[in-house]
């Protein structure tokens, strides 16, 4: 299954839809505008909660948690490099691979792709491509997307 993810330019919280191939709204996401570190909720197409992402304020590197139906069901953490940008995904037990920086990369279960993830480079605004296996868990996967993806931002801010 394909989802697209593409946020907006301008704004002044998250706030965007994730559509599936055909170009139907799927899942929102959308951000707490004041809040203690980075939160995302977010929303299937019956405007129920299905998943929330949230990051650990005090810590040494970024770590965000995900909940599921009130429950903590991973941990996104970047480890400290040098050169290349890694991550641990602790809960499921996935891996991340790629090119993190050009937004090209995939996540694995011992060896076994669960998704990859694509970033669309001649779009307005971020649009990335989630190509994601048959059988995972797409809110999962979407929910550990959107947390590196909120590592990587916040890196990118801070750098500016």
């Amino acid at each position: 299954m394909k989802l697209y993810m593409k946020q907006k330019v301008f704004s002044w919280k998250d706030r965007f839809t994730i559509k599936d191939v055909n170009g139907n709204d799927r899942y929102s996401v959308e951000g707490q505008l004041i809040s203690l570190g980075k939160k995302l909720h977010v929303y299937d197409r019956n405007n129920e909660e299905v998943a929330f992402v949230k990051q650990k304020v005090v810590a040494l590197m970024p770590k965000f948690f995900v909940e599921i139906g009130g429950e903590d069901v991973a941990e996104i953490t970047k480890k400290f490099t040098l050169f290349k940008p890694k991550y641990v995904v602790n809960g499921p037990g996935w891996d991340v691979q790629g090119d993190l920086w050009s937004h090209n990369y995939t996540i694995t279960k011992n060896g076994t792709p669960i998704v990859s993830i694509h970033k669309q480079w001649m779009a307005w605004g971020d649009t990335f491509e989630l190509d994601i296996a048959p059988g995972a868990d797409e809110v999962l996967v979407l929910a550990v997307v959107l947390a590196i993806d909120a590592v990587m931002d916040s890196q990118e801010a801070a750098n500016d």
